[in-house]
């Protein structure tokens, strides 16, 4: 039976949909079986994947809104193991159809009630808000994967996501659990980060990934080229932290099946 991760963060620019893309490729390198669904009408992880977001016929829209089923939305892509249901320019309107639709909070986890059985993970790229589409997106998931930059202000809005997640678990989704935090553009030469660590460590005991994904410009590269950064420079520092993070993945979700 597959899992459900939601990515999500409601700061922008700390890394979510870089992890996506990437975390996508590594899975499904190391031979499971991933899909990835865009839910953030930005796109990002669509054209990370090299996908024209303005050309799709199906997209994360029709499938939220009932218009088509997952299968229809399902696009293969040309590296291993990788599935994705991509977003389109019709997403940025779906937070306001959503409020007249039945069920608005449980479009997506009822669209996705098959696939857990073909999947091994499903991963869930939410907007950096706390609309309809990212209450959708936590209420399908199994877990939440929640990425956080070494600066200043990344932990300011942490409260304010955990307190979402808090209420969606109560209110919802009561086996919604924390997958982990992941720590962002790590640069150790920097005592900031470091502080920055050991505050996350602190907030969040024993659900920090050992695994740091460092600031690295082969990464910032890759999505301009439509590819994940494993095949456009696998020798990247970069491409190795994200290896290293999907084998931490797996390691830890077959520690939950013993």
């Amino acid at each position: 039976m597959g899992k459900i991760i939601a990515l999500t963060n409601q700061k922008g620019g700390v890394g979510k949909t870089t992890t996506a893309v990437n975390l996508a490729a590594g899975l499904g390198a190391a031979g499971q079986q991933v899909l990835l669904i865009d839910i953030d009408p930005q796109g990002n992880t669509t054209s990370g994947y090299g996908i024209n977001k303005r050309s799709v016929k199906n997209s994360t829209y029709q499938l939220i809104t009932g218009i088509s089923s997952l299968e229809d939305c399902i696009y293969k892509t040309m590296y291993p193991g990788v599935s994705v249901v991509p977003s389109s320019i019709d997403l940025a309107g779906a937070e306001l159809e959503l409020v007249s639709l039945d069920r608005r909070e449980f479009r997506l986890r009822d669209a996705l009630l098959q696939a857990k059985s073909t999947y091994d993970f499903i991963l869930l790229d939410c907007p950096p808000s706390l609309g309809l589409l990212t209450l959708n997106g936590l209420n399908a998931a199994d877990s939440v994967l929640i990425p956080i930059q070494c600066e200043y202000y990344a932990l300011e809005g942490l409260s304010q996501l955990m307190s979402s997640v808090r209420s969606v678990k109560r209110l919802y989704n009561p086996s919604i659990t924390i997958e982990g935090v992941l720590v962002t553009m790590y640069d150790s030469r920097l005592s900031l980060t470091t502080q920055v660590v050991d505050e996350v460590k602190r907030f969040f005991p024993q659900k920090v990934f050992h695994t740091t994904i460092p600031r690295n410009i082969r990464l910032a590269e890759a999505p301009g080229f439509g590819k994940p950064i494993r095949y456009y420079d696998p020798s990247s520092k970069g491409a190795q932290a994200y290896d290293s993070l999907s084998q931490e993945v797996i390691q830890n979700n077959k520690k939950g099946e013993t």
